[in-house]
């Protein structure tokens, strides 16, 4: 039988990446993480870690077991919280969310949820995907409602996170420019065209998805302005500082002095969805909430297509 407490060490050095770092996360020695590594080991018959000079690195049999750890811990966190329940009567919901999605898709399918379930008690906490995914992993939240670009999500190490996505919908993001801007009445847009103009940022993670577009078209973005709020960098763009690209669902309602232009395709999406971990038939008011941001996410846009 596997050792709950090893599999707790196991996630510890996967998050950390050396035997050091992790026994100081745990309050235990390195002489301790190693053997707890070691006794796993042998259970198993596999190396979960592989060892070098510059630290540690989860082998592929690792993977699959720190995606089993979180698991573990997800459903001890489930029971946890059942048994508060049978206490305090309340069922307990707590959602994930990043900041646009939170504005403009979460109030909807909140007031939707509560009102068919009074009773539910529910928490939200706000992060950015790399924060809420792994939090749905170990069991603190629920359910997040998150977004990826054209690459992965952040799912953490291993094909068996454990994680499974529901896709909501796709936003395309949109040039966003000042209003009698010499651009700002087309129907719609190729970056190429954009090469001459000065770009403000509304999301860090923007820039390597500006410049990956950017170099298809032949041309490196002169960044001038930086912000981690895309109404802020609305803001900006009215000012004449630059242009930027925002997302479709982040445009709405309307900003004064800017307008949003499409851009041809191949076009630039953030795709929207939500994280789960496991089953959920044994907890259906993840699945009620699961509806209600469907039904709140088909008011702004059609639904993603499922990953093919």
């Amino acid at each position: 039988m596997i050792d709950v407490q090893r599999l707790r060490v196991l996630r510890a050095v996967a998050e950390y990446g050396s035997f050091s770092r992790a026994a100081a996360a745990l309050h235990l020695t390195p002489s301790a993480v190693s053997q707890h590594m070691a006794v796993l080991e042998r259970s198993l018959g596999a190396e979960v870690v592989a060892r070098s000079t510059r630290g540690v690195t989860l082998t592929e049999a690792g993977q699959i077991m720190v995606g089993a750890a979180e698991s573990v811990a997800a459903e001890l966190e489930h029971a946890k919280q059942q048994v508060e329940q049978l206490s305090s009567g309340r069922t307990q919901l707590t959602v994930g969310t990043f900041g646009t999605g939170g504005r403009h898709l979460l109030p909807g399918a909140l007031a939707r949820f509560t009102a068919a379930h009074p009773d539910t008690l529910l928490h939200v906490r706000q992060g950015e995907p790399e924060i809420t995914l792994p939090l749905v992993r170990q069991g603190a939240v629920d359910l997040a409602l998150a977004y990826h670009f054209d690459g992965p999500l952040p799912l953490g190490p291993g094909p068996n996170s454990g994680l499974r996505w529901t896709a909501l919908l796709e936003d395309p993001l949109h040039v966003v420019l000042p209003e009698g801007h010499r651009l700002a009445d087309r129907a719609s847009l190729d970056i190429a065209e954009l090469a001459p103009e000065p770009w403000v940022l509304g999301c860090l993670k923007t820039e390597a998805y500006l410049r990956r577009y950017a170099e298809r078209a032949g041309f490196a973005p002169e960044v001038r302005g930086s912000t981690t709020d895309y109404f802020f960098a609305c803001s900006l763009v009215a000012a004449g500082m630059g242009i930027s690209l925002i997302p479709s669902i982040a445009l709405v309602p309307p900003v004064p002095g800017v307008r949003a232009v499409p851009v041809e395709a191949p076009a630039p999406t953030r795709y929207v969805g939500v994280a789960t971990i496991g089953r959920h038939g044994d907890r259906p008011h993840i699945t009620a909430f699961l509806q209600a941001l469907r039904e709140q996410a088909a008011r702004h846009a059609p639904p993603a297509k499922p990953p093919a």
